[in-house]
């Protein structure tokens, strides 16, 4: 965490079943308008850090390790070069999200930005990976290091290599 933020606790409410049901049916509200406008409503995080400063969202679709079914989630997006790096935060939650989880088990991805979509492969960033990409997303959004801090884990970065 920079110097020039202060720490402020963990919400006691973080990690209940009435947050996460709200995680859920907002990010099934914002992949829907996403997807039905291409980006132009969804597609920035203004919540937050992202209030002033606006964070690109993309649509990351993975293959459920349990049902083997398209499972897609709105996530922040960091572009790097041709490569795009997701957070696992979940605000600071204290597992891991299922789209990461579900990543892990089958890294070949699709994500969607704008009205573009194609497919990556992904893996969690290795430590070098981590050290040069960590600054770069706060940068883009903040509050990821009040998330780590609040997180009893190490919050993942995922770099999306293209595939096609």
């Amino acid at each position: 965490m920079t110097s020039d933020r202060k720490t402020r606790e963990k919400p006691g409410a973080l990690d209940s079943p009435a947050v996460g049901a709200i995680l859920k049916w907002g990010s099934k509200a914002n992949t829907a308008l996403y997807k039905a406008t291409g980006g132009r409503i969804g597609g920035n995080w203004r919540i937050g850090a992202g209030f002033k400063k606006p964070v690109p969202v993309c649509l990351l679709t993975t293959t459920g390790r349990k049902t083997g079914e398209p499972r897609t989630v709105p996530l922040l997006c960091l572009r790097d070069g041709e490569n795009v790096v997701l957070v696992a935060s979940q605000g600071g939650r204290k597992n891991h999200p299922l789209w990461y989880l579900n990543l892990v088990a089958d890294p070949d991805v699709r994500i969607q930005i704008g009205k573009r979509t194609r497919a990556y492969r992904a893996h969690p960033a290795d430590d070098a990976e981590r050290t040069r990409l960590w600054p770069l997303m706060a940068d883009l959004y903040a509050d990821v290091d009040q998330y780590q801090e609040w997180a009893d884990r190490t919050i993942p970065l995922v770099v999306c290599v293209p595939s096609d």
